[in-house]
């Protein structure tokens, strides 16, 4: 597996973390990492960044790790825990692992921190590891 084209493929194919100015930096097996700049228009009501860029992000780099195998994968259910907010100019990275490789069901653990190290969330995802290779 060529994993630098898997980035570049992961970057070129999804509008919505585009959208979002999430970017995915590296993946290995089983990992990913994907960072995003917290910007004005990320900003709910109260004037922090809002949970669903967080919550996109880790979305995000767990899809990005699940496709290290090769294969498309949805994500089937998740769990979120916020800790931390954002600011505008906040570099918040996302680190996604592999706990568990089954034929048709994996699950990741990601962290979210800032810039300072500071954790910002953690998050448990599920896929279901779909029967469609990725053609790089």
């Amino acid at each position: 597996m060529d994993f630098q084209k898997m980035v570049d493929f992961r970057n070129t194919h999804n509008p919505f973390a585009a959208k979002l100015g999430i970017v995915v930096e590296e993946i290995g097996p089983g990992y990913a990492r994907v960072t995003k700049t917290i910007r004005e228009d990320d900003l709910n009501p109260v004037g922090r960044a809002h949970g669903g860029c967080f919550f996109a992000m880790a979305d995000t780099a767990c899809g990005s790790a699940a496709a290290s195998s090769g294969y498309m994968a949805v994500t089937v259910n998740a769990s979120y825990n916020f800790f931390r907010g954002g600011n505008v100019g906040d570099v918040i990275t996302a680190e996604a692992r592999e706990i568990k490789h089954g034929a048709t069901i994996c699950v990741f653990e990601v962290q979210l921190t800032n810039q300072k190290k500071a954790v910002v969330g953690s998050a448990t995802l599920t896929f279901f590891m779909l029967e469609q290779k990725i053609e790089l």
